[in-house]
């Protein structure tokens, strides 16, 4: 059922319809209902051929920004430009490589 609702939300914000997606991702109309209503199960295969026709990877298709901090924060990153993507990966980078760990936490190097 998370997965369904998952793919109607990230299809809803690219603003396609049911059939648009079906027909990019090789999936029949009435297949990907029944996948977004919770009614059918979901082969990885069938994850990736979705993933590809929104645009995004396989995992965030499968992972939930509701589920945990980092998921939420993976969730809001995707949705930066490409430009912004860098950026934001050069500020974590520094941050995890620059800052020492939180008491109690070991960094392996």
């Amino acid at each position: 059922m998370k997965v369904g609702a998952r793919i109607r939300e990230l299809r809803e914000e690219r603003g396609m319809s049911l059939q648009e997606l079906a027909d990019a991702g090789a999936l029949s109309k009435g297949h990907l209902s029944n996948i977004e209503h919770g009614l059918a199960t979901i082969t990885i295969d069938t994850v990736e051929h979705i993933a590809a026709a929104l645009g995004v990877s396989p995992f965030c298709v499968i992972t939930f920004p509701t589920d945990d901090e980092l998921n939420r924060i993976a969730d809001l990153a995707r949705k930066l430009s490409k430009g912004d993507h860098r950026k934001l990966r050069k500020v974590l980078e520094e941050r995890t490589t620059h800052e020492p760990p939180a008491s109690g936490v070991v960094r392996r190097t």
